[in-house]
């Protein structure tokens, strides 16, 4: 009898505006069915935008009673928000799938050391392109816009050899782009 592989933890990150969430979304659609797939939606204390970014809100006394409870398998703060993965990424992983999760770029170095098999995928765009995405979801006005596209990232740990997909072009390109990764991740 064979051992199962290891599940993969595949970590999106990239900056405000990159489409990670398009992308996410796309190969969401393009995978469904394929059960070593598995999207986790992130935890945020902010309310719902479906339009936007696909995640449960919960506000702040929700998020800390669910911590204390041990129901994130990941948590980190960004932007005065606190995120969390569910702890359901454990029960995918445990199964061996490829979990895809968007987080933020510092909160990679906690999630190599808790989970040895991820896999970085770095999505970057121009950014003109970035702001006048940003400018469409309407959540910041124009200062707020430019002050987050002058803000650099968490840079990566050193070790970490990231997959970059550059999203400028359609989104049908980055979709196929990143679906191709998840596809040869898949059978790593």
């Amino acid at each position: 009898m064979s051992e199962k592989k290891p599940g993969i933890l595949v970590l999106v990150v990239g900056p405000s505006g990159a489409g990670k969430d398009t992308l996410i979304d796309g190969a969401r659609q393009a995978l469904e069915g394929d059960s070593r797939f598995s999207f986790a939606r992130r935890l945020v204390t902010r309310p719902a935008d479906i339009d936007v970014e696909d995640h449960v809100s919960l506000d702040r006394a929700e998020f800390a009673r669910a911590a204390r409870a041990g129901r994130f398998a990941l948590t980190w703060q960004a932007h005065g928000l606190d995120y969390a993965l569910s702890i359901g990424v454990d029960t995918d992983l445990a199964l061996g799938r490829v979990v895809i999760a968007n987080i933020s770029r510092h909160a990679v170095p906690r999630a190599l050391a808790r989970y040895p098999h991820c896999r970085v995928v770095q999505v970057s765009a121009e950014i003109s392109l970035r702001a006048e995405r940003l400018a469409r979801r309407g959540r910041e006005n124009r200062d707020q816009i430019l002050s987050r596209l002058a803000r650099e990232g968490a840079v990566l740990p050193a070790d970490v050899s990231p997959l970059v997909i550059d999203n400028s072009s359609s989104a049908g390109i980055g979709v196929a782009a990143f679906v191709m990764a998840l596809r040869q991740i898949a059978g790593e």
